[in-house]
């Protein structure tokens, strides 16, 4: 199967802008319209103190959008399932999956922002327990049988959330993360992993260990899904492209230093040169692609739409 290749929003961004609601949904339209196959929200409550990121929340930003279009998935990439309660998210999740007519995708992670836990009153060296809590919780809701469950201070008595999500069991989830407990994870209880900036050598090397580990839990490795998020700039040659593309995401994005995301992975020259960086990734069996335009500028995404998209999805 050819890789599927989505594109990310920006409503997430750097200090002393603003997201721009009107200007997020003209660029989702203009993706559909192109052939992008998903779109993929960020997801934070807070982040930063002074200066902090603005952030539109990830799920009301999704719906404008399925009101919008008619086909693009829309995907969180990644909702920070601990800070959420989970039976509002069931609610709210399945909402989104009915307005869209079956388009979410659940992408999930621990989250690792620890003023952002205080703030929510959500124990932050707990996350691990709560993301599996949680997601239990989410799967049990969305389920045919009501749910009678106690745990923590969450008492539910026959707990029944309808509508139902419009897809058939549920909505695909994946979760992000870098560690082997989070590999883990995604091989026993997710559809698929969804991870951040990995160059190809990176990525295959956890994608072989979630696929063992999920052989070793009796599940089928070929059954879970891998997508991958880069950061792309598209035309003046490499090294031209490189010093802003690594001013922009040197700024701007978070790079774990213990992980093996990196922002060596950035996909950055000509249309010629892009594709040469791209096809190793293509190479490791990856299912999918996020784009992340640099800079979200409209001219690149019709520059990739026309350059790059064929060449990849053929």
């Amino acid at each position: 199967m050819p890789v599927q290749v989505g594109l990310a929003l920006k409503n997430f961004v750097g200090p002393g802008e603003s997201p721009d609601p009107q200007a997020i949904l003209a660029y989702a339209e203009r993706a559909e319209a192109l052939g992008f196959e998903s779109l993929w929200a960020w997801d934070h409550i807070l982040l930063g103190v002074e200066p902090a990121f603005p952030i539109l929340d990830a799920f009301s930003i999704l719906s404008a959008i399925a009101a919008r279009t008619s086909r693009i998935r829309l995907g969180t990439g990644v909702l920070v399932l601990p800070l959420r309660n989970p039976v509002v998210t069931a609610k709210v999740a399945a909402s989104l999956d009915q307005i869209s007519r079956g388009r979410l995708i659940l992408g999930v992670a621990t989250g690792w922002y620890a003023r952002e836990f205080d703030a929510c009153g959500v124990p932050f060296k707990e996350r691990g327990r709560l993301l599996e809590r949680n997601l239990d919780l989410l799967l049990r809701l969305w389920g045919d049988a009501p749910v009678t469950a106690q745990v923590d201070q969450l008492n539910l008595r026959e707990a029944v959330i309808v509508p139902k999500p419009f897809q058939k069991p549920r909505p695909p989830i994946l979760i992000g993360g870098y560690v082997d407990a989070v590999l883990r994870r995604v091989a026993r209880v997710a559809d698929g992993w969804l991870t951040y900036f990995y160059t190809p050598e990176s990525f295959e090397k956890s994608w072989t260990k979630i696929r063992d580990y999920a052989a070793s839990y009796g599940r089928r490795p070929e059954a879970l899904t891998a997508t991958n998020q880069l950061a792309i700039y598209v035309g003046p040659p490499k090294a031209k492209a490189d010093p802003p593309m690594r001013e922009w995401l040197s700024t701007e994005w978070d790079v774990a230093a213990w992980s093996d995301s990196t922002i060596e992975h950035a996909i950055r020259g000509t249309p010629e040169e892009c594709l040469a960086q791209l096809r190793p990734h293509v190479a490791t069996g990856v299912d999918r692609l996020i784009l992340i335009p640099y800079r979200y500028r409209p001219d690149q995404v019709e520059l990739i739409a026309r350059e790059i998209l064929p060449a990849l999805i053929a």
